[in-house]
């Protein structure tokens, strides 16, 4: 299986995911338009999709809200703030990653993983393919706080989870168990290719161990379905991927 496709999907009640080189974002439709994350610069057109499938076009956008501030999650901000007049939120920790998404800390090198980890070359790829090379910062707003609901519809409710960076936060919506977990937990690491429930490789998290507390947090919301960053949606039960994902080694 490939991570070059694209996909424009409803994943939950409400949430429509957009998919491309093993990235995604996700569109909440209740009540109102969120976008969860903001992807690679070349998932415009899947955005623009998303949209229509509710009749509604970028201008109808009520928010962003941002995981956190890697490349490969803010690459649609700049665009939508620019154009559209909608602000990405985020982390407070996060707003200088944001402004500047090549800048971030991370336990290891990069340039080593396509050599001890072949199945993460597509990938990379096609993350490239993407946009991923292209991305320009965004001014976010640094108001997003641990269990306290967000004004935007959906009322996602964000889940302090630093570790893979140093203000990551999930988004919950209790109303039907569904944890946005962005790169603290995902099922897909691009650096690596491997699959199923797990952390990314060290050449993206700023600090593994706290990842790994941050697991704890995200198993406590007790979500039936899990949303990640990379990766297929996962729909056994949050505690059971926080068990798998203990049990991998993180590259």
């Amino acid at each position: 299986m490939t991570d070059r496709r694209q996909s424009v999907a409803s994943v939950a009640e409400g949430v429509v995911r957009i998919h491309r080189a093993g990235v995604n974002c996700y569109l909440l439709t209740t009540g109102g338009l969120t976008l969860v994350d903001a992807g690679l610069p070349g998932m415009w057109p899947l955005l623009l999709q998303a949209l229509g499938t509710v009749g509604a076009t970028p201008a109808d956008l009520d928010a962003v809200v941002l995981t956190h501030g890697h490349f490969d999650h803010v690459g649609l901000s700049d665009r939508l703030h620019k154009q559209h007049g909608v602000r990405s939120r985020i982390h407070e920790a996060d707003v200088p990653v944001a402004r500047h998404p090549y800048r971030y800390d991370h336990q290891l090198p990069r340039w080593p993983y396509p050599f001890k980890h072949p199945g993460g070359v597509p990938i990379l790829v096609a993350m490239t393919a993407a946009g991923a090379l292209t991305v320009k910062g965004t001014d976010a707003q640094g108001d997003v706080r641990h269990g306290t609901p967000l004004d935007v519809p959906g009322s996602p409710v964000p889940v302090s989870s630093p570790g893979h960076t140093h203000g990551h936060c999930g988004f919950f919506l209790p109303d039907r168990g569904v944890l946005f977990s962005g790169d603290a937990l995902v099922t897909l690491d691009p650096y690596t290719g491997r699959r199923g429930p797990r952390m990314v490789a060290r050449a993206a998290t700023a600090d593994v161990e706290s990842n790994i507390l941050s697991l704890d947090r995200l198993a406590d919301t007790d979500a039936g379905v899990v949303l990640p960053g990379h990766g297929e949606p996962y729909v056994a039960g949050v505690r059971r991927a926080v068990q798998q994902a203990r049990r991998e080694p993180v590259a």
